[in-house]
């Protein structure tokens, strides 16, 4: 089954809303949600629908730290315009966040069939959340938690926007572990490496959206469920920000470790049962 209706949105909304920006991979539970319900995860509608509705959640980012984004694309704009004001982090680090969105953008094109194919495996899905898992307790036990978010750095942005790419690869990574791993590797505190990760995420996730629309509408989905998800999943994300971040401001990610390894157990589990398909 492929079809979505107005149900299967809402569903599939909240699960992206929950878990796009926390650590345990939106792609990965997305895919698994699809399975139970008997969709065909990797077919062209689903894969589509699935992108269209992370831009509901990337949305909440923007709400949520409109104040922070204004800062930024003033002081971008201000230094496009006059010489003397490209010297702020501010100006600097909107140029960083573009920079660091071209490797995702070039693998995703050169790579999309393997994506939405045979990467699109539930089999790679459980596999890279234990993966991911042991990369996320490695930073966490052994950052050092020492630099916040004026300290990042040009090369920061670079490495933690450039590893996006292992969750654009391997679904099931997460691209929020990812790009927060590789952030507390460098010595980013916990809440840095989380904010940094929302802000890095913002270019390639609101692209792969918009670009994935016309696969989505045109391959059968409806209006109504495409705005449904959507609306939904900006919703739960948002509360999801805010949990997030006040988490991470008093705790470690040992949570989502261990939670990460007992869904990818779960998983081969069921596929070994044959109670999903991959």
């Amino acid at each position: 089954m492929s079809a979505i209706g107005v149900g299967e949105a809402v569903v599939l909304g909240i699960v992206e809303g929950v878990t796009e920006f926390l650590p345990i991979s939106s792609t990965g539970h997305l895919k698994i949600t699809e399975g139970l319900m008997g969709m065909d995860v990797d077919s062209k509608p689903v894969v589509a629908f699935t992108a269209v509705i992370q831009v509901g959640a990337i949305a909440s980012v923007f709400v949520y730290f409109f104040k922070d984004i204004r800062r930024f694309a003033t002081a971008w704009l201000r230094g496009i315009l006059h010489r003397d004001q490209r010297g702020g982090h501010d100006y600097k680090f909107a140029w960083w966040v573009i920079y660091a969105t071209i490797p995702i953008v070039v693998v995703g094109l050169a790579a999309k069939s393997l994506i939405e194919g045979p990467l699109a495996s539930l089999w790679v899905v459980a596999g890279s959340l234990i993966v991911g898992s042991g990369i996320m307790y490695v930073a966490d036990r052994y950052g050092t938690h020492q630099r916040d978010d004026e300290q990042v750095t040009f090369a920061d942005a670079m490495l933690v926007g450039g590893s996006q790419i292992l969750a654009l690869l391997f679904p099931g990574f997460s691209r929020s572990g990812a790009t927060i791993s590789t952030g507390l590797l460098l010595g980013l505190k916990r809440v840095a490496a989380t904010k940094l990760s929302f802000f890095l995420g913002l270019p390639a996730l609101t692209g792969a959206g918009l670009y994935e629309l016309k696969d989505a509408v045109g391959g059968g989905v409806g209006v109504a469920p495409l705005v449904v998800g959507t609306a939904v999943s900006f919703v739960v994300a948002y509360i999801s920000i805010a949990w997030l971040l006040r988490y991470v401001a008093k705790h470690d990610f040992a949570i989502f470790v261990i939670y990460r390894i007992v869904v990818g157990l779960l998983l081969f589990a069921l596929l070994g049962a044959g109670v999903i398909n991959s």
